[in-house]
């Protein structure tokens, strides 16, 4: 229907100034990154066998076909799938076949068309096709973006040498718009998309906008193009002037007597090295350099290097030292403005100062290698505040404080630096810090320790022990600089996640300070006095404009963060703080109050629900606590049985070495002692056990889960559940012991967040729980057991359904057992150990 409208269209007499009659089905001829415009002409070269058959086949009849554009102009041979839609109807004006067979044409393009079909594809392309002209535009809109492009083309011959002058010519005399974008168009060297866009174009109107856009783009290259030219030619210039000027000067002071420019600055290099105050060594260094400078050539390659390298001499702060007086009351105050609770941190801190204080005030009858200061290691899971106690610390003495991260660092030369025989031979990331501070007394921050890899560049970790010993640090020697430069006076501070990744001899140089995750208490006290202060001003919001409720906050910490920082926490209060800002600048001043409901609503449904009811619902699961470096988390440990092969064990959830062989000995044991532990005989005949702890993608190993695996496999054979509110920790014996496990701490906080009343711990870990906060000790109901089945008595239930909701009480008490109930210790009923 289509093609008939188009047909009726031009059907009739014609006067002798319209186009000739179309044809319905005309041959395809592609092209290939070129675009053919009505009222335009177009040279061909055609070669391939295809083409040549169409233009042999069109030059029998009416020498017109259609020529449409292939999308991708690295297609050899487009077919009928690689063309776009519109094309033009061109006729043969001049035919010329070659010797070599090709065939010279030259084509006028008539009509714009669209291709409907394809009624054949071989021995070459025949389309269905409606001629599509685009409607006359005479209105003033169109006659002044001609103009406006009129204007833009001659500016654009002016700058494009490949425009002919005749060109334009013949471009200023055409009074159709269309025609004169059909012409500007075909003369442009611009991409064939960009032509397409214009002959697609449904008016006048967007035909001669597109080409407005390209015009102005071409323009714009073209002058950039001749500015850089020009500066260049006028930079090429200056360099001649300043070298003949400087050529004449030398001169002229040589007749004169007068030192020239080389020697002016090899007497500022030595100004300058006698007042930088070095030490022998170094001066000795730096003054035989400078008498090789002296002697070589300003253009001489070596000259730059012994330049630079006198220049970083110099700017060292060999002497430059900016700490103040230590006022303890001062310290102790800045420490509690950026820091909530760390107690032990701040006394170690305060410690430390008070040393220094005392030492620097009475003097110290020690050596000098004797009065170093300690190297501080924080080690804690992220966001606890490791990086800004660094900062604190450094206002706290008034030093200056300078951080570089150690993370993924595997080249030994980003701390000894580089051999100055070496192209582009730097100084290690200690040296360049300390130049760029200023100053060789800074609060240094080593972050991330714990992630330094050896790479085939070396060991950046043993390069770090001459930087880390108070012994050695005092005449380090940086490869680049080639001389001593005294550390001593620095305070290394390094951070890590996690001690189990550093070398037992860099570990060695470090005082450990651990840092623990914070409890929920912590947490609300840590938003209120710092997070949400800094967010608001953050967010550009006053604090009278949105008002944080405690119940509020305690609903982002419980139910949209997981960890043992705050970092998650700061991120979801300062989300909520910016969609307040959107609110407010939308013109909604109200004052906002952010409880638990306009949490929700802000932050959407919550992250973390509680999962160890459902998890602990059926037989076969239990809940173990683990440590991990990002804080402590709980673990569900399941276990099935099946028929198989008696005893076989399987294991799955990607566990290390160490858990698998807790697994063994869980098994192993729960199979002796099963009559005491009363497991049915056919439980275990000719059964094997699959122990599964979820979250298979993530590694995990170590003891402490051997118990937790115990009190699973016991859940399943006697067909009593987990209990919900229990979760436990330590590692098992073949006779059943329960040994003691480290990370008591996070592990606590972990079960507290996940909801659990009670946790059971290994007697040995009882000191552990004594360093918790009160908060803590009375919020939870603490067991500790020696042997397994005083674990097992806590956390399975009597049966199927029902769980056990306190200790035995019909069995001889112990003298040396004991429980913890709610922060109080109390005599253990002893009948659990049966």
């Amino acid at each position: 229907m289509m093609v008939e409208r188009f047909r009726r269209g031009r059907s009739g007499d014609q006067s002798p100034d319209q186009p000739p009659r179309i044809p319905g089905a005309l041959p395809v001829l592609p092209l290939r990154d070129m675009v053919l415009f009505p009222h335009t002409g177009l040279p061909l070269l055609v070669t391939q066998p295809e083409a040549i058959a169409v233009l042999d086949e069109v030059m029998r009849g009416e020498r017109m076909l259609a020529l449409v554009t292939s999308r991708d102009p690295q297609v050899e041979r487009p077919g009928a799938s690689d063309l776009y839609g519109v094309g033009s109807v061109g006729r043969i004006q001049q035919f010329l076949r070659r010797p070599d067979g090709a065939i010279m044409v030259a084509i006028q393009g008539l009509s714009r068309i669209k291709v409907w079909s394809f009624l054949r594809t071989e021995p070459y392309l025949v389309a269905e096709i409606g001629v599509d002209e685009v409607p006359a535009d005479s209105s003033d809109d169109a006659e002044a973006l001609k103009r406006g492009i009129l204007d833009q083309f001659a500016q654009f011959a002016k700058l494009t040498p490949y425009i002919p002058e005749d060109a334009l010519t013949i471009v200023l005399n055409v009074d159709n718009p269309l025609v004169v974008a059909y012409l500007i168009a075909s003369i442009l060297r611009i991409d064939t998309q960009r032509k397409q866009r214009v002959l697609e174009a449904s008016t006048v109107r967007q035909a001669l906008e597109e080409l407005q856009r390209v015009l102005t783009r071409e323009i714009e290259v073209s002058e950039l193009g001749q500015r850089l030219q020009t500066q260049a030619q006028e930079q090429m210039t200056k360099a001649q002037r300043e070298y003949l000027l400087h050529e004449q000067l030398r001169a002229i002071q040589k007749e004169l007597g007068e030192e020239s420019e080389g020697a002016a600055a090899i007497n500022q290099l030595r100004e300058q090295i006698e007042e930088a105050k070095l030490p022998d060594e170094a001066r000795s260094e730096a003054f035989h350099e400078l008498g090789r400078l002296e002697r070589l050539s300003p253009a001489s390659p070596e000259y730059s290097l012994i330049r630079t390298y006198l220049d970083l001499m110099v700017s060292l702060p060999w002497s430059v030292e900016t700490g103040h007086d230590v006022d303890l009351e001062e310290a102790r105050r800045v420490l509690d403005d950026d820091h909530y609770d760390l107690e032990k941190i701040k006394e170690r801190i305060i410690e430390y100062l008070a040393v220094r204080k005392l030492r620097g005030e009475r003097g110290s009858s020690g050596s000098a290698m004797e009065r170093h200061d300690p190297i501080l290691c924080f080690v804690g899971p992220p966001g606890v505040g490791k990086t800004s106690l660094g900062q604190s610390i450094a206002r706290a003495l008034g030093r200056r404080f300078l951080r570089i991260s150690l993370g993924g660092i595997r080249d030994e030369a980003e701390i000894r630096g580089h051999r100055r025989t070496y192209i582009g031979a730097l100084p290690g990331r200690i040296i360049q810090g300390l130049r760029r501070i200023g100053a060789r007394d800074p609060v240094f921050m080593l972050d991330e320790v714990d992630k330094v890899q050896v790479g085939w560049q070396g060991d950046p970790a043993a390069a770090l022990l001459e930087v880390l010993d108070p012994e050695q640090n005092r005449d380090f020697r940086d490869n680049y600089l080639e001389v001593p430069f005294d550390l001593s006076h620095v305070l290394f501070i390094a951070t890590a996640n996690t001690l189990d990744t550093i070398p037992a001899p860099l570990l060695d140089r470090m005082e450990i300070v651990p840092l623990s995750g914070y409890t929920v208490e912590e947490k609300l006290h840590i938003a209120e006095q710092y997070l949400v202060p800094k967010e608001l001003d953050n967010a550009g919001l006053l604090a009278d404009e949105m008002l944080f409720t405690r119940d509020g906050l305690m609903c982002i910490i419980e139910s949209y963060t997981r960890e043992a920082g705050v970092r998650s926490l700061q991120r979801q209060i300062g989300a909520i703080c910016r969609k307040a800002a959107v609110q407010i600048g939308r013109g909604d001043f109200r004052k906002r109050q952010v409880d638990a409901d306009a949490v929700s609503e802000l932050l959407g449904q919550p992250v973390y629900q509680p999962e160890v009811n459902e998890r602990n619902r059926r037989p076969g699961v239990a809940t173990g606590l683990v440590y991990t470096p990002a804080g402590g988390d709980i673990i569900f440990i399941e276990v099935a049985s099946m028929p198989g092969t008696e005893g076989r064990l399987i294991l799955t959830g990607q566990l290390g070495d160490v858990m698998k062989e807790s697994a063994q000995t869980a098994l192993s044991y729960v199979r002796s002692e099963a009559e005491e532990l009363g497991i049915a005989p056919e439980h275990l005949g000719g059964r094997e056990f699959h122990i599964h702890v979820p979250a298979g993608a993530v590694p995990k190993d170590g003891p402490s889960a051997g118990i937790t695996m115990v009190a699973a496999l016991v859940s399943l054979l006697t067909d009593r559940p987990f209990r919900s509110d229990v979760a436990m920790t330590g590692e098992i014996t073949l006779r059943g012991r329960v040994l003691p496990i480290g990370g008591v701490r996070e592990k606590v906080l972990a079960a507290r967040r996940a909801g659990i009343t009670t946790v059971v711990l290994p007697k040995g870990n009882e000191r552990d729980v004594a360093e918790l906060t009160e908060e803590v000790r009375t919020s939870l109901r603490f067991v500790y057991v020696e042997l397994a089945p005083e674990a097992l008595a806590v956390a399975l239930a009597s049966g199927v359904g029902e769980e056990q909701s306190r200790m035995p009480k019909d069995a001889a008490s112990s003298n040396d057992s004991h429980v913890l109930v709610e922060g109080k210790e109390q005599p253990r009923d002893s009948s659990s150990l049966h």
